[in-house]
């Protein structure tokens, strides 16, 4: 079901982890430093959080953008991403307003919904599936890589500047990687009149028990993650009275956890099988969940505990992609915008839902996070196959 492999391969992968270094960075860095563009515009904290709840809001669309480029092609849709991208961080560093702000991170915001499912589409298409494990794992590394590398980059260049800095600074990065990628890509010509549209691409995937079963597996554990994820730094914060820069250094400890939950799925997803793997990671998800208010009376268990739970979400989320990759192979793209879809919904769900669990404790948030793995779980068991 995948072309033969190229011996351009291995550099197509970097430069695809490259390219969504750079796109996640600039995707997750506006959290770190909401504080620092709300003075930057001279707006409230609530006007920031207000454009990104629509930068939220928009990853409902993603079935729409995210099967572009089972229409338009691999390589032309991660270009055109990397370009939306660059153009958007080229007019807020001309243009500092709040309003362009906001246009910005809805433009950031679509490149990535576009280019994320066509990246693993790509390598549906170029990696056999016996292989595609590591390959996507490898690509994964652009999330954990933001963290580690890109956000701190963003901060010490706010530092030295203004909030505005290192918006010129992403829109090149990114021009550069959009020529990269046109330049290593194999032409990857745009589908014949024959080919099926965008409706019916769509209607083949969310008529697919199978395809469906994923995406549901996806939001049930994104759900569980977001709900404890969305109030650690309140319990850390209240049980350990951490100030702003100590949080900062647990945001790295989760960065360290994402970082060798891809290196894991990279080694061993697939020897394991992609099913397999998923429901380890589903089964040790839950129990680290139930771990964390054991050890976490004392600040270094807690950040033990945290450090296992991120390590073992990530390690399922990895695992899951290369098996969606082959359910509906002649509409790759469109199953993962949805499958990306539905642990959107599933953030979106946990978010409004962590606070008020949290008023009855930590442990609540856990027992949650448990249910919604063991349901995931029972999703996958039942309609997913290898």
């Amino acid at each position: 079901m995948s072309a033969p492999p190229s011996p351009r391969l291995p550099g197509q992968i970097m430069t695809i982890t490259l390219a969504r270094t750079a796109a996640n960075t600039g995707f997750r860095m506006v959290y770190p430093f909401l504080p620092v563009f709300a003075r930057g515009m001279r707006v409230s904290l609530e006007t920031v959080a207000y454009a990104i709840t629509l930068r939220s809001l928009l990853g409902l669309a993603t079935p729409l953008l995210g099967s572009l480029s089972d229409r338009w092609g691999r390589r032309r849709a991660m270009v055109g991403a990397l370009l939306l991208f660059s153009l958007a961080f080229l007019m807020l560093s001309l243009w500092p307003t709040v309003e362009m702000f906001f246009l910005a991170l809805l433009m950031v915001s679509a490149s990535k919904l576009i280019l994320d499912p066509t990246v693993h589409a790509y390598l549906g298409d170029r990696v056999a599936y016996g292989r595609r494990g590591l390959a996507i794992a490898i690509t994964e590394f652009g999330w954990s890589g933001a963290t580690l590398v890109g956000i701190p980059l963003m901060g010490w260049m706010i530092a030295m500047g203004d909030w505005t800095t290192p918006f010129p600074l992403l829109a090149a990065i990114a021009m550069v990687l959009a020529l990269a990628l046109a330049l290593r890509l194999e032409r990857d010509p745009v589908p014949s009149g024959t080919a099926p549209s965008l409706r019916a691409n769509l209607r083949i995937v969310f008529r697919h028990r199978t395809a469906m079963a994923g995406v549901l597996t996806g939001l049930l554990f994104s759900l569980a993650n977001e709900a404890v994820g969305v109030v650690y730094g309140v319990w850390l914060e209240a049980d350990f009275s951490l100030q702003v820069a100590a949080l900062g250094a647990a945001t790295i400890v989760i960065g360290l956890a994402e970082l060798l939950g891809e290196g894991l799925v990279a080694r061993l997803v697939d020897r394991l099988g992609k099913r397999r793997a998923v429901l380890w990671g589903l089964a040790a998800n839950s129990l680290t969940a139930l771990l964390i208010p054991l050890i976490g009376r004392q600040l270094s268990g807690a950040l033990i505990g945290l450090f296992l739970f991120f390590l073992t979400f990530e390690f399922t989320i990895v695992s899951m992609i290369p098996l969606m990759t082959e359910i509906l192979p002649q509409a790759r793209a469109t199953t993962m915008a949805a499958f990306i879809m539905g642990l959107a919904l599933g953030r979106a769900l946990g978010a409004p839902l962590g606070p008020p669990l949290f008023t009855l404790g930590l442990l609540t948030n856990c027992l949650f996070a448990v249910g919604a793995n063991l349901l995931a779980l029972g999703v996958l068991r039942a309609y997913v196959p290898e």
